[in-house]
């Protein structure tokens, strides 16, 4: 179960460090294959988890890697979000890394147009568990960082550019962003790292929550540099350089792991044909 379908590298990188993750849905999220390369790397890890159904298949998996620390939490509600730190300070002391992979748009916005489509409340919402909610986790994690530490928060290139149906999401994630920089500036003069992952898209409940997410993948592939789709273990392996003393002398950064395709202007196979 600590693979999922990919093999992670096993070493001690991670060895004697301390960290949470929050946002694992199940085996094939992008916060799973990111704590299991950090355990096979030797990190102790606490899981946060949302409801029963989320639970029940975070803790197997949790369990897989000897994970015993797993709060219940709810990003948007701030005594759910105390208790939670609480207890993770109750358990561990000290942290050393946060993995923050939490995010959310109302799936009838992620369709269609942008402008005719959105809400004021599901803006709203969306905003507030997508970008703030790691704002807050950067607050409260940083207390419990003493000796310096790393966050990293998961974005997409829809944060850049528009891409069809992401509509919210995209907006959101700009936000997030920009978050990461000025996290990253408040909380520089503490040892603390902040930075983001723009993975590709991705086979992950998140995507298939998306008009046409399948035709994301199939396309990036096509267009991307490497023709290749983005893999868990590129990112995973991304995740522990961030995370890790390696990633030292980096914060404020959107790093991009999906295979090359955010730097394509336009593919060789949509010119082809045009005039020279």
């Amino acid at each position: 179960m600590a693979g999922e379908g990919f093999d992670m590298p096993k070493g001690d990188l991670m060895k004697g460090k301390k960290g949470l993750v929050m946002g694992v849905a199940n085996g094939n999220s992008i916060a799973w294959g990111i704590a299991a390369q950090l355990a096979a790397q030797g990190a102790e890890i606490a899981f946060t988890y949302q409801g029963e159904a989320l639970e029940r298949r975070v803790r197997p998996l949790a369990e897989s890697v000897g994970a015993s620390v797993l709060v219940p939490c709810d990003v948007t509600d701030d005594a759910s979000m105390d208790a939670a730190f609480a207890e993770i300070e109750k358990q561990f002391g000290k942290l050393d890394f946060v993995v923050h992979s939490v995010a959310f748009a109302n799936k009838n916005e992620l369709k269609g147009s942008f402008v005719e489509n959105t809400t004021r409340d599901s803006f709203l919402l969306a905003m507030n568990i997508s970008v703030f909610s790691f704002v807050d986790v950067a607050k409260r994690a940083a207390k419990l960082m003493p000796d310096g530490g790393s966050m990293i928060t998961m974005t997409y290139l829809g944060a850049e550019r528009t891409i069809p149906n992401y509509n919210t999401m995209g907006v959101a994630k700009a936000g997030l962003e920009a978050a990461t920089r000025y996290i990253a500036r408040d909380l520089g003069p503490s040892k603390i790292r902040v930075n983001a992952i723009s993975a590709g898209a991705m086979r992950t409940l998140a995507l298939a929550g998306i008009s046409g997410g399948r035709g994301m993948i199939a396309q990036g592939r096509a267009f991307s540099a490497l023709k290749e789709d983005t893999s868990m273990e590129g990112v995973a392996g991304a995740a522990l350089w961030l995370l890790s003393d390696l990633g030292r002398s980096t914060t404020g950064e959107v790093v991009h792991v999906d295979a090359g395709f955010h730097m394509i202007g336009l593919p060789e196979e949509l010119a082809e044909g045009g005039e020279g």
